[in-house]
């Protein structure tokens, strides 16, 4: 046996101890990784307003303060505002099951010639095995869903902490982080973290136009139709069709569509398809010029990344593919040498034509044209030559 043998076999386990070590504490530190990245796009989201406050001689943990209380402070008022209208409909549902429940058994005797009672449905679904294997299912779930809540609470809280502290700390982290890197690299790193920043606030701001554009007109729609709460759920649409990927334009529809049915059932289908309607305007018109001018990508790139984000990190993935996809592309914008363009017709999508024959040429083929079919002679043969 080679005396190297032995020591490359150890080494070789030794790789592969430390392979599964990396591979178990990546799986484990997942979610905080995941966690870490939402808060570092949070903090370059807000920082444009905390630069501009510490600028003015304010400190910067207290401006980082003071907007993550705004954020908080809208957040809060928003989702009070938006629980108290849903407590107050679903109470007028509840109070105004009873008439519906008879108009809808008054509707099925007249077509069916049914004897149908009230009381009598209301006995069967209280005495059905049903209505108990669902409460006892819903017993066992409320504990599922408050371990949920509270992970969900605790997961918010990380965000927001390590969010904060990125903002409030920019300055120092850019520093640690520059201090193990030479000068010329530090100029990349100092340029791609403004790129960064830029990026993220065209994102945040194309987003919060198009909530506000999104929201106007379900609140033109609503006001029309005279829905109850309209600027509440205007409000409501704006912001999760456009803050909530992949699954936010359903969620923004369905409660409009849930308040618009307590006024009339064909409300609610007009909200749905002003919903679809609008969000094909959104997506094909609205959404490429917006973030054309704001982020400056392609919006076919920008659906792409979209995509591809969502398929690696899910919904975290679709709420940041754009900003960091558009971050990565001017970057390496600045490194990439460009020509200029050759004045070729096959640039602008037109086929380079072929030179035809000159005027000449084609008035000498139409007069032996002509020719041949007055009988003359044929092109090349004189008038005593033939075929004997």
């Amino acid at each position: 046996m080679p005396r190297w043998l032995p020591r490359a076999m150890v080494l070789a386990l030794a790789l592969y101890a430390v392979f599964q070590l990396g591979s178990w504490a990546f799986h484990q530190l997942i979610g905080l990784l995941i966690n870490i990245l939402i808060a570092f796009f949070l903090a370059l989201a807000v920082e444009p307003a905390v630069s501009w406050m510490a600028a003015r001689g304010m400190r910067r943990g207290l401006a980082t303060g003071l907007v993550f209380l705004a954020v908080m402070i809208v957040a809060a008022g928003f989702v009070t505002l938006l629980g108290s209208m849903l407590a107050g409909q679903i109470v007028r549902m509840v109070e105004g099951f009873p008439d519906y429940l008879d108009s809808v058994i008054n509707w099925v005797n007249t077509h069916f010639h049914t004897d149908l009672r009230r009381v009598d449905i209301q006995e069967g679904v209280l005495r059905s095995d049903w209505l108990r294997n669902y409460v006892q299912n819903s017993a066992t779930g409320v504990l599922d869903v408050s371990a949920q809540v509270l992970g969900g609470l605790f997961q918010l809280l990380t965000i927001t902490l390590f969010s904060f502290y990125f903002a409030a700390d920019g300055p120092r982290l850019r520093r640690a982080l520059c201090s193990v890197l030479p000068p010329a690299r530090q100029a990349e790193v100092l340029r791609a973290w403004e790129i960064a920043v830029d990026k993220t606030g065209g994102y945040l701001y194309s987003r919060g136009l198009m909530a506000l554009v999104s929201g106007i007109a379900h609140y033109i729609l609503l006001e029309v139709l005279g829905v109850p709460y309209a600027p509440v759920l205007a409000v409501w649409v704006g912001l999760v069709s456009q803050f909530i990927p992949t699954i936010g334009t359903y969620l923004a529809g369905a409660l409009p569509m849930l308040i618009a049915f307590t006024v009339a059932p064909w409300y609610a289908l007009w909200v749905l398809i002003f919903v679809v309607v609008y969000q094909q305007f959104e997506n094909y018109m609205l959404q490429p010029k917006l973030t054309s001018k704001t982020v400056d990508i392609h919006p076919a790139v920008a659906f792409g990344s979209v995509v591809a984000g969502t398929a690696l990190l899910g919904a975290v993935g679709a709420l940041i593919a754009i900003p960091a996809v558009a971050t990565l592309q001017a970057f390496l914008g600045a490194y990439v040498k460009r020509y200029d363009v050759t004045d070729d017709p096959r640039v602008q999508g037109h086929r380079r034509s072929r030179p035809g024959p000159g005027l000449l040429a084609r008035a000498r083929r139409l007069w032996d044209g002509r020719t041949g079919a007055e009988g003359g002679p044929p092109k090349g043969q004189g008038p005593g030559e033939g075929s004997s």
